[in-house]
């Protein structure tokens, strides 16, 4: 599924309150966790050792980190959502973040974006954005967040 393309940031302002898109679904396996795992040096069992996991864990299979899904939320939004014109994309910061539910290795997830506010910048713009995770086949979210994005001219 192509992303769905803005032409630039300012065409989002009358796009405030309206889920804009849903990302594709990206498959969350052991070797990202494990990569994941290394790069912040937590290696928590729950996280790491499947066979432990296996015996031990209620989900019977490795969890992912909830750092490693809320650090997929750019991916998955540039799988959702193009805007052109943009010179520059920061992560300006995020107000709220909640994990509902667990990640498990193999489980699939994707992200939909409502753009919750805009505001104008000189130069260009800030966008929040209330985000959603959501787990293939889970009742309960992933992650729930407000993510701030400047996008500069």
């Amino acid at each position: 599924m192509a992303p769905r393309a803005f032409s630039d940031f300012i065409a989002l302002k009358d796009h405030v309150g309206e889920e804009l898109a849903t990302s594709a679904w990206f498959e969350i396996g052991q070797a990202r966790i494990g990569t994941f795992a290394d790069a912040t040096d937590d290696h928590q069992w729950i996280h790491v050792d499947a066979a432990r996991a296996a015996r031990e864990s209620p989900w019977k299979r490795t969890v992912a980190h909830g750092f490693l899904t809320l650090g997929l939320l750019a991916p998955l939004f540039e799988s959702a959502l193009s805007i052109g014109n943009t010179s520059t994309s920061i992560n300006y910061g995020l107000n709220r973040v909640r994990f509902p539910s667990a990640v498990l290795s193999g489980d699939r997830i994707r992200g939909r974006f409502t753009l919750s506010a805009y505001e104008d910048l000189n130069p260009g713009a800030q966008l929040v954005w209330n985000v959603v995770v959501e787990r293939e086949g889970a009742s309960k979210p992933a992650l729930i967040a407000e993510w701030i994005m400047r996008r500069l001219p």
